[in-house]
């Protein structure tokens, strides 16, 4: 689990997240939604340890206990950066690697396995999200877009992470690929118990695999709860933001 408490940051006087508290739960799909200048995605680089905040605590729940974010020394931020996996918004392959050796490279930056144990691992990441093995020895511009975001998911559990982080994950998909990753995001939190946290405007994703849905207005946090729950909100300022076309308005009121 996560912890985020009363955190304040601000950028030159703007203040850009506003006394946030909110918790990111283990085993669950948890979403941040807003629209953009929201404060969403400074939330999540907090989180991560990409921004210092100017206030409030980030508790991890690690190995040794409870520990804040904020007061770690830059030794222990770098042990848990071990136990967290990245999903950027673009893959963010290596294009002169390819689909193994992409996977392969947390590997060897931070495990002391063995080289055979390593091309096991890398193996079983890739069978996992169902990445073809004719594609393992295919650089990342002769695979397609949703096979790339595959390759980045296998990348982001090679260390087998605590939490894993989701920055847009559908940016660029088609709707039907969007679905499939999805489904592997929520089936791989499920499996192996990951607090992850998905960062996302995508109401299919909302809709979908939302556990646990934090909503950021202006900096602050105006809702949380899950993809149930939200047919039922009072909020207007969600409400407004999740079933603006007429589609999800008819969704809702079918739910209602």
């Amino acid at each position: 689990m996560i912890q985020v408490k009363d955190i304040v940051k601000s950028f030159e006087g703007n203040v850009v997240l506003n006394h946030v508290s909110a918790d990111f739960e283990d085993g669950k799909v948890n979403m941040i939604i807003g629209q953009s200048g929201s404060g969403k995605t400074v939330l999540m680089k907090s989180m991560i340890g990409l921004h210092q905040i100017d206030a409030g605590k980030i508790i991890f729940d690690t190995r040794n206990g409870q520990e804040n974010l904020a007061e770690m020394q830059e030794k222990e931020v770098r042990m848990l950066h071990r136990e967290v996996g990245m999903l950027f918004q673009g893959s963010a392959l290596f294009d002169s690697m390819t689909v193994q050796e992409n996977v392969m490279y947390p590997l060897e930056m931070f495990s002391d396995m063995s080289h055979d144990e390593m091309i096991a691992r890398v193996r079983f990441c890739l069978e996992r999200v169902n990445m073809p093995e004719r594609a393992f020895e295919l650089m990342p511009s002769e695979i397609s877009g949703g096979m790339q975001k595959r390759v980045a998911i296998a990348r982001a559990i090679a260390l087998n992470p605590r939490y894993l982080f989701c920055d847009e994950p559908n940016s660029g998909l088609d709707p039907k690929t969007s679905l499939v990753i999805d489904q592997l995001i929520q089936d791989i939190t499920q499996e192996y118990g990951i607090c992850t946290i998905v960062n996302s405007h995508d109401m299919n994703s909302i809709m979908e695999i939302g556990d646990n849905i934090v909503f950021l207005r202006n900096g602050v946090k105006e809702w949380q709860g899950s993809r149930h729950d939200i047919f039922h909100a009072e909020n207007e300022a969600l409400n407004d933001f999740v079933f603006a076309s007429d589609l999800f308005k008819k969704i809702k009121a079918a739910n209602v």
